[in-house]
């Protein structure tokens, strides 16, 4: 698909021989590869943005192997009037290879904060929902969906970082910046321009930084979602556990209760032993062994439940005494003064200190 400088489109298909033949560029520069990359070759700009391949001259866009439906919603709707000078583009009163940089790069930015925008409400209800502190437990769907975001986030935290090492490259190169002003080296008008003060190399740098800057902010904004993720982590955890040690303490109570029960129901099987005594002759012997065993468990279970009780929860801050406190500051300015007396009169600092 074509572009020329008024937005007017062409399509055409072209063998790769024949294509790079009439642009002067090397079959290696019209590879189509995945990466992101923005190189100049034989005053043609060659701009790879992964499935976004595009070549820029100072009359034309090329935009190579197209058929995606959202880049052809992109390509139909938004880039041919973009390229006229119809669209919001900052660079329109600058020569037609600023405008094609900015088109390109300004979707592929809006394409990351888009998804950057359909993953963050997601991720926050998920979240949401996990950390509820009433939950016994946790929804295994709901930590499937929030695996999957997480995830996606960390593509899009690598599509980023790539985006803008990529425009770093070319800010830290000045050769790099000039060739990329392309008309400056074919249009002797622009370069009477460039040469009376309006540098567009210049402009050029300005116009990457601005990018570089927004790639910037939209991975800070996807690392504090990394952040509030592993918060919420260990935010989960800690719920996990409280609910655990409390069903833990709920199973040491009740064995200790039965531990109690059991300790004082040996007295409860020795009277049940087929043996002859006197005792079971007097009918307040079994009402007096009964209260002494329900007593004697009753004793034992608080007995346990207080030395549980005492070794589980967590010590209280030792109080620091009011006249202690008053006399820490006294005690400095008494050192600052023992300490300036000691320079005064040059004593040596071990003596002020037997003193």
């Amino acid at each position: 698909m074509k572009f020329d400088k008024e937005g007017n489109t062409t399509y055409f298909e072209k063998k790769k021989t024949e294509l790079y033949q009439e642009l002067g560029l090397q079959a290696r520069d019209l590879r189509f590869q995945h990466v992101m990359s923005i190189a100049t070759r034989n005053n043609r700009i060659i701009m790879r943005m992964e499935f976004l391949k595009a070549v820029i001259t100072p009359e034309f866009l090329l935009i190579l192997d197209y058929r995606n439906l959202s880049l052809e919603h992109w390509l139909l709707n938004e880039l041919a009037s973009q390229l006229a000078g119809e669209g919001q583009l900052v660079t329109y009163s600058l020569p037609f290879e600023f405008r094609a940089i900015e088109a390109i790069l300004q979707y592929w930015i809006s394409k990351l904060q888009g998804r950057l925008n359909t993953l963050q409400p997601q991720i926050l209800e998920t979240l949401e929902a996990l950390v509820d502190p009433k939950l016994l437990s946790v929804d295994r769907s709901k930590l499937h969906i929030l695996l999957q975001n997480g995830k996606s986030l960390s593509e899009l935290e690598t599509d980023v970082k790539v985006f803008k090492e990529t425009i770093l490259e070319i800010l830290n190169e000045e050769e790099v910046i000039e060739e990329l002003c392309l008309s400056k080296w074919t249009d002797p008008q622009v370069f009477e321009e460039s040469t009376s003060g309006i540098d567009h190399a210049e402009e050029m740098e300005l116009l990457l930084e601005n990018y570089y800057r927004q790639a910037e902010d939209l991975l800070n904004e996807a690392r504090e979602l990394r952040v509030l993720i592993d918060d919420s982590e260990s935010i989960i955890f800690i719920n996990l556990d409280s609910h655990r040690n409390v069903m833990m303490r709920l199973n040491l109570q009740l064995t200790m209760g039965t531990f109690s029960v059991s300790l004082f129901g040996l007295i409860g099987v020795a009277f049940g032993m087929n043996l002859e005594s006197s005792l079971e002759e007097d009918p307040r012997i079994f009402w007096l062994v009964t209260g002494i065993m329900f007593l004697g468990s009753g004793l034992i279970w608080r007995r346990l439940l207080s030395f549980l009780g005492r070794h589980l929860e967590p010590p209280l801050p030792p109080h620091v005494p009011a006249v202690l406190k008053k006399s820490q500051p006294a005690a400095g300015r008494v050192e600052i003064k023992t300490s300036l007396k000691g320079e005064t009169f040059g004593l040596s600092r071990g003596t002020l200190t037997n003193q």
